[in-house]
């Protein structure tokens, strides 16, 4: 039964994206992220699900009026030679049978970003995408933590089956990068029911996050919830929630677990810990003997088994050369400075108010990713560079019209496009 649901609803996804693309971007999140063909069986697990959603909205996309170009922004250059770099480094790598299919599945992600950047042009359709981005991995986090309450916090939390986030370290990061958007909506919420649903989601997926005893994640969720606490003007909300459920682990979860992150601080007698430090080396060293190429995707086979350099930084580094790194961690740090500048420039009571809690919500996101990313070969994630774009749009959005809308607000109170776009029809 639950196929017949499934397939239904990618019908009526793939309609709507063929109608209104850029309601295809938002299904593209939902689908991207939740994967709610993995809970089916049946035909509809193998289905190609993501592929079928991204080939409609790309071809409604080249039918519709309203989309823009993408905005002036360095940014958007950047990424563009960051694809660049990885096909040049493909061409030249030493296991092209590896190293272009997974080119063409890299690709996939990065022309996702670009759709964002061409068919979300206006602040109704960036608050559906960040919540939409909200809502699938808070869904996720929901069952997440409470998978971890009912086993009693003994049992590793998962993503979703098959996804990039299927792995415990990987769903930690993910889950952490996700408690901004969430906490974003929360601040911004007046309804009182969905502000007690969004505090919950926030308590389990700190519960979830901590479920899956990743030690990276720990440090993660540490680094992005002291951003949270630091950015938020009404603390106590915020911290309410993150209060009880880390008042929870310290009661309910096992011995082991706490033994576990312990080995945070004696990381030089943990195996381990050791393991990934000669990866790294192994990394560094390889990208200093090929500076300006790298290995190419499949790098790892030179040293990083199995499968993963066990952070972002190297693995962009040793399988793309120094050059694809600048441009990389150049997107990066520029989107922190730049989503910095904008919280600064558009502080609490001025017109832009709304535009700093915007920025500040995603900084913590990518301070997440930063500091998860550390510990976990995910530098071609998805949410990654939907982060990036969108940080790209707000800035742009923030300089063309008023206040960054409200999360809770309806669509009707929105003001209308941009100037010179044309309207989608529903919430845009």
């Amino acid at each position: 039964m639950r196929d017949y649901g499934v397939f239904l609803s990618l019908t009526a996804l793939v309609s709507l994206a063929l109608w209104r693309p850029w309601l295809g971007v938002i299904g593209l999140a939902f689908v991207g992220y939740l994967q709610p063909q993995t809970y089916a069986g049946a035909f509809v697990r193998d289905f190609p699900v993501y592929k079928t959603l991204f080939a409609a909205t790309v071809l409604g996309a080249l039918f519709t009026r309203d989309r823009q170009l993408p905005p002036r922004d360095w940014r958007v250059l950047a990424l563009l030679g960051f694809w660049l770099g990885l096909l040049v480094s493909t061409y030249f790598s030493a296991f092209p049978f590896f190293a272009w299919p997974r080119l063409l599945q890299v690709s996939a992600v990065l022309a996702s970003a670009f759709l964002i950047l061409v068919l979300i042009n206006t602040r109704q359709k960036l608050f559906w995408l960040l919540a939409a981005t909200a809502a699938s991995f808070g869904l996720v986090a929901l069952k997440g933590g409470y998978w971890a309450i009912i086993h009693g916090f003994s049992d590793r939390v998962y993503g979703p089956p098959g996804s990039q986030y299927y792995d415990n370290n990987a769903f930690a990061v993910a889950a952490i990068m996700t408690i901004p958007l969430l906490a974003l909506w929360f601040r911004q919420c007046a309804d009182r029911w969905l502000r007690a649903v969004l505090a919950v989601a926030i308590a389990l997926s700190v519960l979830a996050a901590l479920s899956s005893w990743s030690r990276g994640g720990l440090l993660a969720l540490g680094a992005t919830l002291l951003v949270l606490l630091v950015d938020s003007r009404r603390k106590a909300l915020i911290a309410v929630p993150i209060a009880l459920a880390l008042v929870a682990a310290l009661a309910f979860f096992p011995e082991h677990w706490f033994e576990r992150m312990e080995t945070i601080s004696t990381y030089q007698t943990d195996e381990s810990a050791q393991g990934r430090l000669d990866v790294w080396r192994k990394g560094i060293a390889f990208a200093s003997g090929r500076p300006l190429l790298g290995a190419g995707f499949g790098g790892w086979i030179f040293g990083a088994r199995p499968r993963d350099w066990h952070s972002a930084y190297i693995q962009i580094l040793a399988e793309h050369g120094f050059v694809t790194f600048t441009l990389w961690i150049s997107l990066i740090l520029g989107t922190l400075i730049g989503l910095t500048r904008l919280a600064w420039r558009h502080p609490r009571g001025a017109e832009f108010g709304r535009v700093a809690d915007y920025a500040k919500a995603l900084r913590a996101s990518l301070i997440g990713y930063c500091v998860g990313g550390a510990f976990l070969g995910i530098g071609y994630w998805d949410l990654l560079y939907q982060l990036i774009a969108a940080a790209i749009l707000l800035r742009d959005l923030s300089s063309k019209v008023g206040d960054a809308p409200r999360l809770d607000t309806a669509a009707t109170d929105y003001p209308q496009a941009l100037p010179g776009a044309g309207m989608a029809g529903g919430p845009g």
